[in-house]
């Protein structure tokens, strides 16, 4: 356990908490090993039908520990010296925890209120949806401290805004406010940062009260719709459709219909 990750559950809603404000809630490697943990549990787990991810305060996170990459380029020796394969190995691991939320069968959702910068703006964008306070700090900010980038930000960032506006966030590091990230669809919804929390418990308690096995499939098409052919989209199409049609929530959304009342899904 690690008080830089928490973790809480409500009405079929888990909420991971990146908890370091000191540090505007930068990446630590407790926080990482908790969040490679906790994904892919949440992902199994029948109880839960929304994923939310945010920060504690006013930043959602500022990614990478820049303070430890200076120690580090300044020469100081790690406990034990690790080979160049070595540290690509150790970092690919972690950015596991993008996928995971990228193809977990349950929809993500990245709550923002405030900065969201490097690798902590890879893993907003890796959540199926995003809210964002107006007034919220997104910047890729690799270029400023001269990295390349991690956590699949530049595969989800040129399928959200498109291939030149990519190039220009990550070559320029431009900062984008919350406001102007809904305009160009780095988020969905932006809000004024005093009513971020109650929007987004709202927004949380609809997605959460989706058809959950419907939504995974769904997602699935999407992802293969992103680099996939359309053969290859119809085949999944075919396929889940089919599965959705076994499922309680479409049984008894049909049944409902019917009857002329709302639906309510279970998640099964």
């Amino acid at each position: 356990m690690t008080q830089d990750l928490l973790e809480s559950h409500k009405g079929g809603i888990a909420t991971l908490t990146l908890n370091r404000p000191a540090a505007r809630n930068a990446f630590s490697r407790e926080m990482m090993d908790a969040l490679s943990e906790a994904l892919p549990r949440l992902a199994l787990d029948p109880a839960v039908r929304l994923v939310v991810v945010t920060g504690t305060g006013a930043a959602f996170s500022a990614g990478g520990d820049v303070k430890g990459f200076a120690r580090a380029a300044g020469g100081a020796a790690a406990a034990v010296p690790m080979s160049f394969d070595h540290k690509v190995t150790d970092l690919r691991a972690r950015m596991e925890v993008a996928r995971w939320l990228h193809e977990m069968p349950k929809p993500t959702l990245a709550v923002i209120p405030g900065p969201a910068a490097g690798a902590g703006l890879s893993l907003a964008l890796a959540c199926d949806l995003r809210i964002a306070a107006d007034d919220a700090k997104l910047t890729t900010a690799f270029s400023k401290i001269g990295l390349s980038g991690d956590f699949g930000g530049s595969y989800f960032l040129h399928h959200l805004v498109g291939a030149a506006k990519a190039r220009e966030m990550y070559f320029t590091g431009q900062v984008i406010l919350g406001d102007e990230a809904q305009r160009i669809g780095l988020v969905n919804r932006s809000v004024p940062a005093a009513a971020l929390a109650e929007a987004a418990r709202a927004w949380a308690a609809e997605l959460a009260a989706l058809p959950t096995v419907a939504i995974g499939y769904m997602k699935r098409n999407l992802n293969t719709g992103l680099c996939g052919s359309l053969a290859e989209v119809l085949d999944a199409e075919a396929i889940h459709m089919v599965r959705t049609f076994e499922t309680d929530d479409h049984k008894g959304a049909a049944a409902a219909f019917v009857e002329k009342r709302p639906p309510q899904f279970q998640g099964r």
